[in-house]
């Protein structure tokens, strides 16, 4: 008497090995790729400029498309930020995911019912701060490293009048020593408040991953929109500084 034939679910394994099954598919795809690559750059000619003439600068002067989003940060922030500790984080938190990541759901599949909040921080981070700015400098930024919007003509001598103000003397303090403070506590605040509601909305998950890499997680994730917020100001109000103390500017 023959057997009765299996589910459909059953027939499908669970899980498989990633040699020779993934490694296989892998290997097809690259092959694919690098012989399209290898076509392409053979019938279509790369769009390079004339060669570099020392008495003749282009303006503005834009860096290569991968490192523009760093050099368009440089409009909003001052250099040790934009150039130094912004590269940083970034590096040291893409280094962390492995350690502060440490929810196995969704692991080896695609689950976004399971991972919003990390989909959504890692878009942010990618979409946002990475991808928004290098389109900004290669579209947007014009002569004098102006802000052009696509129907604006790129007028070589447009002079643009910047009032760049700090916020606390935005909001109408006056006074060196009070502008320290009122500076101190709007980012302190900032840190406070946004801890708060984070973990309000992430009692769960810290239960699973532990107070610590809670802290680092909901640090890094306001660094990551505080920097949105800074951009907004420089572009919408004019604010060069939130945070002005003797011995550093924020």
């Amino acid at each position: 008497m023959a057997a009765p034939p299996k589910k459909a679910t059953e027939a499908v394994p669970e899980k498989v090995h990633v040699w020779p099954y993934l490694v296989r598919l892998e290997f097809l795809c690259a092959i694919i790729v690098t012989v399209f690559l290898t076509v392409w750059s053979i019938v279509i000619d790369a769009p390079l400029e004339e060669a570099a003439n020392p008495t003749k600068t282009p303006n503005p002067s834009k860096a290569p498309w991968y490192f523009l989003g760093l050099q368009d940060i440089l409009v909003y922030f001052d250099p040790w930020f934009a150039g130094v500790v912004a590269p940083v984080l970034i590096i040291v938190g893409l280094m962390l995911i492995p350690y502060l990541d440490v929810n196995p759901k969704g692991n080896g599949y695609y689950t976004y019912t399971e991972r919003k909040a990390a989909i959504w921080v890692y878009c942010f981070g990618f979409l946002v701060l990475w991808i928004a700015l290098i389109i900004m400098g290669v579209f947007l930024r014009g002569p004098g490293w102006n802000l052009f919007m696509p129907w604006q003509y790129w007028d070589a001598h447009k002079v643009v009048a910047l009032t760049n103000v700090d916020l606390p003397y935005a909001l109408g303090f006056r006074s060196y020593n009070s502008q320290t403070i009122v500076g101190g506590i709007i980012i302190i605040g900032y840190f406070v408040v946004g801890t708060g509601i984070y973990m309000f909305m992430e009692r769960k998950a810290m239960q699973s991953v532990g107070f610590l890499r809670m802290i680092i997680k909901i640090v890094l994730v306001l660094i990551m929109i505080g920097i949105v917020i800074k951009i907004v100001l420089r572009l919408g109000f004019n604010i060069k500084y939130v945070w002005v103390t003797p011995w550093f500017n924020i």
